[in-house]
């Protein structure tokens, strides 16, 4: 028969190694601030727990391939929803919830030069000077964009029409490259 102390630090042992895997497996949902490192694929799919594809044009990022700062705001939604992202132009992202809470990461390089190639897209200017009507649904996600002197968005109601496809292509960036997922 073992003594109790040999038995109290046996199980003083095994619960110290055991939180110590529990908190190192939970450090990457834990900390935001990691980097994006989703590259090729968008949000799940909830009904089917599948990755959505995600498609660009392509587009030349210009010289610099930089892009500049980039603000996407997301309102709406039966639950009414507001947050906002913000890209800096070094690639430095912050999402702010409608409480005011903050995640914070860098999207990968090639997230930066796909957004670069995105905002350089002259469709996306020629999407801002479309007039903007009201919606026809309720209940719906409003995503408003801002690139530089730029400003341009759509809703998901369907009876609106498709949206802009240059905005659209930013849009989902956006939300993909900072785990931020709207239904």
């Amino acid at each position: 028969m073992r003594p109790a102390s040999t038995t109290v630090a046996t199980v003083a042992l095994l619960a110290a190694l055991l939180t110590g895997c529990t908190s190192v497996d939970r450090a990457p949902t834990a900390t935001p601030t990691q980097p994006s490192t989703t590259t090729a694929t968008g949000p799940a799919d909830p009904a089917t727990g599948t990755s959505q594809p995600t498609t660009a044009p392509t587009v030349s990022a210009g010289t610099s391939g930089v892009a500049p700062r980039v603000t996407l705001r997301i309102s709406g939604g039966f639950a009414g929803r507001g947050e906002s992202i913000v890209v800096e132009p070094d690639g430095q992202w912050t999402v702010t919830d409608r409480a005011g809470g903050r995640r914070n990461g860098r999207l990968t390089p090639a997230d930066q030069g796909t957004l670069a190639g995105l905002t350089a897209d002259p469709r996306l200017a020629t999407e801002a000077r479309q007039p903007t009507t009201a919606t026809r649904c309720s209940d719906v996600m409003h995503y408003r964009l801002s690139v530089a002197s730029n400003d341009t968005g759509y809703t998901t109601c369907p009876e609106d029409g498709t949206p802009p496809p240059a905005t659209q292509a930013v849009v989902n960036l956006l939300l993909r490259t900072t785990g931020t997922y709207v239904r």
